[in-house]
């Protein structure tokens, strides 16, 4: 097996390199990808715009997750997956087959008169021929505890397959479900990568020692398995909401030991720990409303997609970003504002419509703005950090 490092000391080809590494497309494409989706799912809901044949919530849900989320998912396990195994993942004209095909994807919801089966076949081909891209590094490195993650990509597969088999009717009403699914799976996936990554970067920047239980880290994943999958087979029950109750305490009382106040200085950590609080959020709305608040319901699934979707996948792709362009880990003054209204936009689509239910269209257009505004400046800022190679000449 080759060092990474050999790897990277190769000189970079040519001017370009956005496909010299996973991160480069996906994370540019997802930066991008969340404003147009924002953009055009406030003038749908308006009325202005007719972008495809599913129902229009649908088809929101369905991009928020197999759209933007899964391209920010590929572009970080393509990447991460080279460093813990020191095998090269797809680069060049492999990841650039790999990206186009997560394009199509895209694409084929908005070509008029497309056949539904066609449609589905090509948005369900990326996602296993990315768990495949990602078995065999792991594989070939014996790395068992990164073996789940291949497997969680095929379990979104088959979330995935569910929003299509309502869509060409061969099923009565699996598309909700089939969202909801997706969801808990890159829940759990931000759990088991949060719990690894956001202790340890703060640990290396600050000089701290965050505390970790070992009964907490072992109940972590088994609490939002247990909560997720009750949520899933019975949303309003009892038992759904002492597991979600029981799942928030868990991730709160983990979120807590890595708490230290030195972190709100480094603006690459707080948005991290921001982000994780938002699945405590997410656990506790869940409580709510299998206890009998109907109106938690969608602020608790927004809590873990606007909330801890947005703001990770925010946080995470400003970090591996310089990082891995050979950049200080200092991200651009700018991106602070960024990092601010990513959270202001999920703050206000999960709590103001409870607080004003009467105010709920003016509510989506003022957190689809400031969603809009977040995730531009960093598409603004990073474009030309992903589209060219790396500053210290290595590859990738």
């Amino acid at each position: 097996m080759q060092p990474i490092e050999d790897l990277q000391a190769r000189p970079p080809l040519t001017r370009w390199a956005p496909f010299g590494l996973g991160f480069r497309p996906f994370f540019l494409a997802a930066g991008v990808y969340a404003v147009l989706l924002i953009a055009l799912w406030l003038l749908v809901l308006r009325g202005v715009l007719h972008v495809t044949e599913l129902p229009a919530l649908v088809w929101h849900g369905h991009e928020m997750v197999f759209g933007f989320a899964v391209s920010v998912i590929g572009g970080f396990l393509l990447t991460a997956a080279q460093n813990w195994t020191g095998i090269r993942t797809p680069s060049g004209a492999p990841l650039a087959g790999l990206f186009a095909l997560w394009l199509a994807g895209r694409a084929a919801f908005l070509v008029p008169g497309l056949p539904p089966a066609l449609v589905a076949a090509v948005d369900l081909a990326f996602l296993p021929v990315l768990a495949l891209s990602l078995a065999v590094p792991i594989a070939r490195a014996r790395q068992l505890n990164n073996a789940p993650f291949p497997v969680l990509l095929l379990a979104l597969t088959v979330a995935n397959a569910l929003v299509h088999a309502e869509a060409l009717h061969w099923t009565g009403a699996t598309a909700r479900t089939g969202l909801h699914l997706a969801v808990y799976v890159i829940v759990m996936m931000i759990g088991v990568m949060g719990g690894r990554v956001i202790p340890s970067f703060t640990d290396n920047k600050l000089q701290t020692r965050a505390r970790r239980w070992t009964s907490i880290e072992r109940l972590a994943p088994v609490a939002s398995l247990l909560a997720l999958a009750a949520a899933l087979v019975a949303p309003d029950s009892g038992v759904t909401a002492a597991l979600a109750a029981f799942a928030a305490a868990v991730h709160g009382r983990r979120l807590a030991g890595w708490y230290t106040p030195k972190f709100w200085s480094v603006p690459l950590l707080w948005i991290l720990h921001l982000g994780y609080a938002w699945i405590v959020v997410g656990f506790a709305l869940l409580a709510l409303s299998a206890a009998g608040w109907n109106a938690a319901a969608g602020s608790a699934l927004h809590a873990f997609t606007a909330g801890a979707i947005g703001t990770l996948t925010l946080g995470m792709m400003a970090r591996v970003s310089l990082g891995h362009t050979g950049r200080p880990l200092e991200p651009p003054p700018i991106m602070s504002a960024a990092f601010v209204a990513i959270n202001l936009a999920a703050l206000v689509r999960v709590a103001l419509p409870l607080a004003f239910p009467a105010a709920y269209d003016a509510i989506l257009d003022l957190a689809g703005l400031i969603w809009i505004a977040a995730f531009g400046l960093f598409a603004w800022v990073y474009a030309p950090m992903l589209l060219r190679p790396r500053v210290d000449g290595k590859r990738g």
